[in-house]
């Protein structure tokens, strides 16, 4: 399973384990920002180094942009942890975030990364040597991965609105699979509506997982999964598209409990009334659940 942005929602981090299942049944890889904006910061983080700690080969974490000092000392988890402990175990978090990794790869075919792509990656050799532990700079390699967008009106690189790194356009991206023999980039740090997002004819998707992001969005939380083939895509959608699938549960007088999976045969009544949920470039089989 492959989870966005948390940004401290820990009610909501609960049921993404409660759909995806608890490790190590399931193996996660968190793709950054666990802290800061939501109210449950300090227990957000310590669930995820826990199982961090319990399962190593089972649940990875990656740094995010907000996994840094002068971010988190702005927007949340500074003022938490002095609110409700104090100041030096902010500075304790700070040491453990500046030794997190930036990047992962799945079976050779899938980059994952908080932020996007860098005009200055050239080869992944680069994001191993990455030193850690480490401040995130202004700029640079570190500081791309963890802050670039993809853009849909950019071609090649472009300014970033947020003041910090680039947006790349999707010839960026096919560029860069196309060099490295990779399928999809899978990265995070967008509220995107549904929960998740596809950019470049689908070589790279944005998965976010904090459903109504700070009490201010609409959206659906996401998580991917990914079966041991690389066959099947999953995705795991929280909220989305609710009306609908009530309404096929209705239709089929299934019950709804606190999670329901709609199976298959919803598919095709869904998809006629919202358009293409899900699909992959020819080589995928892939399959969608809800949960409402």
């Amino acid at each position: 399973m492959a989870a966005g942005d948390i940004h401290g929602q820990y009610g909501d981090l609960l049921r993404l384990f409660e759909y995806g299942g608890l490790p190590p049944q399931a193996n996660y890889l968190f793709l950054g920002d666990y802290v800061d904006r939501g109210k449950q910061s300090l227990e957000t983080i310590c669930l995820l180094l826990a199982y961090k700690i319990k399962y190593p080969e089972n649940f990875f974490l990656l740094r995010g942009n907000h996994e840094c000092a002068s971010i988190n000392r702005i927007y949340g988890f500074y003022d938490e942890c002095k609110r409700r402990f104090n100041v030096r175990l902010w500075k304790a978090f700070t040491d453990c975030f500046n030794c997190l990794p930036v990047a992962a790869l799945i079976d050779d075919k899938i980059l994952c990364m908080h932020g996007g792509l860098s005009p200055d990656l050239t080869h992944m050799d680069q994001i191993r040597n990455l030193t850690r532990p480490t401040d995130v700079p202004d700029t640079g390699l570190l500081c791309d991965l963890l802050w670039s967008d993809p853009g849909r009106d950019v071609k090649g690189w472009g300014m970033n609105d947020r003041g910090v790194s680039y947006t790349f356009g999707g010839d960026k991206v096919s560029e860069f699979l196309q060099k490295h023999d990779l399928d999809l980039v899978c990265r995070a740090h967008q509220v995107v509506e549904d929960g998740y997002e596809f950019f470049a004819d689908r070589q790279l998707v944005t998965i976010f997982s904090a459903p109504n992001y700070c009490g201010e969005f609409d959206n659906a939380g996401a998580m991917m999964s990914v079966d041991e083939s690389l066959i099947c895509y999953t995705l795991f959608l929280s909220a989305l598209l609710s009306v609908l699938a009530k309404e096929f549960l209705e239709k089929m007088q299934i019950p709804v409990t606190g999670y329901t999976v709609i199976p298959q045969s919803g598919l095709m009544f869904i998809m006629e009334k919202f358009g293409e949920l899900w699909a992959w470039s020819g080589k995928r089989q892939t399959r969608v659940s809800f949960y409402i």
